[in-house]
């Protein structure tokens, strides 16, 4: 039947291609954009055009920022700019900013090493990291990536990479949640949360 409605067919090929939208949400989403009164429409595409025209990477830390603008983080005068949070996504630094306990800088690497997914170190930016911590400056890194394969692997090799510099490494506390059960908790976790336990 879809395929008599090119017109519809052509919008959820390209709604396929938004990663993290799922299958199940396809429709709902052609729904509500074919919904939507064309006033609307217009002005969701000029905003993601805009925000494509008008947004880009840090040359320094990986966070998004305006185009014309400085970086929010690296030239912020409060920022503790010898403290330095490695994330995977500038979404990440979104979600330790809300958190308003750290007041220190971020490096954003792009994703993780997974040779599964044909991702290496030389896809990230590693490098510019290494960099950052070879010029001095910098004391303490903080890992902030993803408790998984990936994610640990990831951390490893910028230790190996930057163990010849006087750099302090430490990771986000990993173990139960705040206002969890432990009941529910899986061994893993309950793992973590003891053998990495701090002096109450």
């Amino acid at each position: 039947m879809i395929d008599q409605l090119p017109s519809l067919s052509q919008l959820l090929k390209q709604l396929q291609q938004v990663p993290y939208l799922a299958s199940k949400n396809l429709y709902r989403v052609a729904n509500y954009f074919l919904s939507t009164d064309d006033q609307k429409v217009q002005q969701f595409c000029r905003t993601l055009l805009e925000a494509k025209k008008n947004l880009t990477r840090c040359s320094v830390c990986g966070v998004l920022k305006e185009k014309e603008q400085v970086c929010l983080f690296c030239n912020a005068s409060r920022r503790d700019n010898t403290l330095v949070c490695v994330v995977e996504t500038w979404q990440d630094v979104m979600v330790i900013e809300r958190s308003g306990g750290y007041l220190g800088v971020y490096h954003v690497l792009g994703g993780s090493i997974c040779p599964l997914e044909g991702i290496g170190p030389e896809d990230l930016t590693i490098t510019q990291l290494v960099t950052r911590v070879a010029q001095g400056g910098v004391k303490e890194i903080v890992f902030a990536l993803s408790q998984t394969p990936e994610g640990e692997a990831t951390a490893a090799f910028i230790a190996k990479k930057t163990r010849e510099y006087e750099v302090t490494l430490s990771s986000v506390a990993r173990g139960i949640p705040v206002g969890s059960s432990l009941e529910y908790m899986d061994r893993l976790t309950v793992y973590k949360a003891l053998s990495e336990r701090r002096p109450f």
